[in-house]
């Protein structure tokens, strides 16, 4: 039998590596083979490439009106960090415990799976599904199957809790981020005679420096919330990547960049814009000399941001079961805009802090699961 407590579960989910671009399905078999243990009905949902999986669990009646819990089994790479220990095995000590994950958010997983025993124990009213996805830390995208069968093939559910870590505040907004990658197309030549080439990077230059205007127009509009840190949308530059040699007029160079938004912004519109400035500007420099060159932008990811929506269902149970009086924002984006996307009413919320997670020896303290533990109690308790 597996061990149903907390700190079991965490310790067998940290114990698997799966950062986002491993394959997930060795520890989706493990908590498939903990359900079955359970008898809790779930289904697979795998990715179209079948090497990742997402899990869709419900205890209680089949029925609309229930509560989603929802995590992801992804995490951020540990290369080139400086862990103390093996990163991909639980370490307990000075009241914290250490691991890839062990706060974003293998925490919250263990700590609702460690509660089906509860949720078995209870003449549950009002059914609870449990969503384990994938991806999250790179597209958001491994909800997508799990919420197109919410109202269709599985009951739609009436709240939806996202668990990643806000040391148990309520969060009913986060900003958008839609990431791009701009390629500039150019013409190699020696660097001697740059006439007789299309300087790539040059072009890329242009472009980084408008995405900089553009950024600056998003500062001075602001954010009318005013709940947002920063205040305002933000764009960004990631990488730039051109060229091969110092005396080669490079030929291709490549801007990975963002925006992360507030509620109205339109992060589209900045890469329309982008593109009509490299028409207007960029390329007629590029093409001066005869030489061919072009500019695309194509969108990467685009994970929308939660909107605050006052008195929503799930605002509401969640401060009566956080004892909270408001609710905060948070800087990061999660998957929560998906699900209210399609009008299912989302708030964010979960044990520890976002300060210890992708960094090297990440942790959760041992108080914020025992927190984590009683607030998903008093959620049981309410859905009898």
């Amino acid at each position: 039998m597996i061990d149903p407590s907390p700190l079991a579960l965490l310790s067998r989910l940290v114990g698997f590596d799966t950062e986002s671009s491993k394959s997930n399905l060795p520890l989706v078999d493990f908590v498939c083979a903990y359900l079955d243990e359970q008898g809790v009905p779930y289904v697979r949902l795998p990715n179209a490439a079948g090497d990742k999986a997402a899990i869709y669990a419900t205890l209680g009646p089949m029925v609309d009106g229930g509560i989603v819990l929802s995590g992801h089994t992804d995490v951020v790479p540990v290369t080139g960090q400086a862990w103390t220990t093996d990163p991909f095995t639980l370490r307990i000590a000075d009241g914290r415990a250490y691991g890839r994950g062990a706060v974003d958010m293998k925490g919250f997983d263990a700590i609702v799976l460690s509660q089906i025993p509860e949720m078995k124990r209870l003449p549950l009213q009002r059914p609870i599904h449990i969503l384990l996805s994938y991806d999250e830390e790179t597209t958001c995208l491994g909800v997508i199957d799990a919420i197109r069968r919410m109202g269709a093939e599985a009951p739609r559910p009436g709240v939806v809790f996202v668990g990643e870590p806000t040391e148990l505040e309520v969060a009913d907004a986060h900003k958008s981020v839609v990431t791009f990658v701009t390629s500039v197309h150019g013409h190699e030549s020696h660097s001697s005679k740059p006439y007789l080439g299309a300087n790539a990077v040059s072009g890329g230059a242009a472009l980084v420096a408008e995405l900089d205007r553009l950024g600056d127009v998003l500062r001075a509009a602001g954010d009318p919330s005013g709940r947002f840190d920063p205040p305002y949308a933000t764009v960004h530059v990631g990488t730039i990547h051109g060229g091969t040699a110092r005396n080669i007029v490079p030929k291709l160079c490549t801007l990975h960049w963002e925006v992360r938004g507030v509620p109205g912004t339109d992060e589209l519109g900045v890469a329309r814009d982008l593109t009509a400035f490299g028409d207007r500007v960029v390329l007629p420099r590029l093409r001066a000399d005869g030489w061919p060159a072009s500019i695309e932008t194509v969108m990467d990811v685009n994970v929308p941001g939660l909107k605050p929506e006052p008195g929503s269902a799930a605002e509401t149970l969640a401060l009566r079961l956080a004892g909270r009086n408001q609710t905060v924002t948070v800087p990061y984006g999660t998957e929560a805009g998906q699900f209210q996307r399609q009008g299912l009413p989302t708030v964010v919320c979960g044990p520890g802090s976002i300060n210890q997670a992708h960094q090297p020896d990440e942790y959760i303290t041992l108080a914020e699961i025992d927190r984590g533990v009683a607030f998903i109690r008093r959620l049981v308790e309410s859905c009898r």
